[in-house]
């Protein structure tokens, strides 16, 4: 080959050199943009997942607070409800209690009058019944006589504290019984004897001795003595304590005001 050929061969090599080097240094500052400019995106796109999953996040919190709420809420307003009720309810009561309070003032303004009355109406009872027990019985009204006074009794108590002495009075009228007291005789000395008490139909004594025996005269409101009753008195005090079986007895019974004006 020539020289002139062999110089133009290597101008055209080199030529050709330069230009690929060219195309490789053009080629290689255009994809570096690209590829910054895509890193970038998935940079941003990176950052605003984390904002997304974030405000998820802060979506399922709030939402899980308003849902507590609610159930809160709801807690409250069935509670409330409920204490609605009892209030209404403790209002009707406390209404019925001050109705009650009302009527025990209005029953005690009426029973208390009413007491009374039966106590004067038992004292003056005892007092002109057959004279058995008299102490005792007379012990018993004043001791209600005093508790009408008394602040620190009930009504109810006084009340039946008083039908209690009634129903004494009442249960008197059908037992025998025996015991030792002081016959208090006008013009004469006390002395202990045996009494008894056969109902309220006849009161009779009988001296420690046996030597004495008597009846209380209702007519005559007396003691009158008469030994004609002296077995009698003898076997119903045995009767009554019990020492002998049950057996008729004869006693002085009072006729009644009606027969006894029809046989004069």
């Amino acid at each position: 080959m020539t020289k002139s050929l062999r110089r133009a061969a290597l101008i055209t090599a080199a030529f050709i050199a330069a230009v690929a080097a060219g195309s490789a240094v053009q080629a290689q500052t255009g994809v570096t943009p690209s590829v910054n400019e895509q890193m970038g995106a998935n940079k941003a796109a990176v950052a605003s997942q984390t904002r997304i999953n974030g405000m998820d996040d802060d979506t399922q919190r709030m939402l899980g607070d308003y849902r507590a709420t609610l159930r809160e809420t709801e807690s409250l307003r069935r509670y409330n409800e409920q204490l609605e009720l009892q209030i209404k309810s403790q209002e009707q009561e406390i209404g019925s209690i001050n109705d009650q309070i009302n009527e025990i003032e209005h029953t005690n303004r009426e029973i208390y009058p009413l007491m009374q009355r039966m106590i004067e109406t038992l004292d003056k009872f005892v007092q002109l019944d057959v004279p058995f027990n008299k102490a005792e019985r007379a012990k018993r009204v004043q001791a209600l006589k005093e508790i009408m006074t008394r602040a620190d009794v009930s009504t109810a108590e006084k009340f039946r504290r008083i039908l209690e002495g009634y129903s004494v009075e009442m249960e008197f009228g059908r037992t025998l019984e025996a015991y030792e007291d002081k016959l208090e005789v006008a013009g004469a000395e006390s002395r202990t004897v045996n009494f008894l008490r056969i109902g309220r139909v006849a009161l009779m004594y009988q001296t420690l001795d046996a030597d004495e025996t008597g009846y209380w005269d209702t007519d005559k409101k007396d003691w009158v003595k008469d030994n004609g009753y002296k077995s009698e008195v003898k076997d119903g005090l045995k009767i009554a304590r019990k020492s002998k079986a049950p057996d008729l007895l004869i006693a002085p019974v009072h006729a009644p005001e009606a027969a006894a004006q029809e046989t004069k």
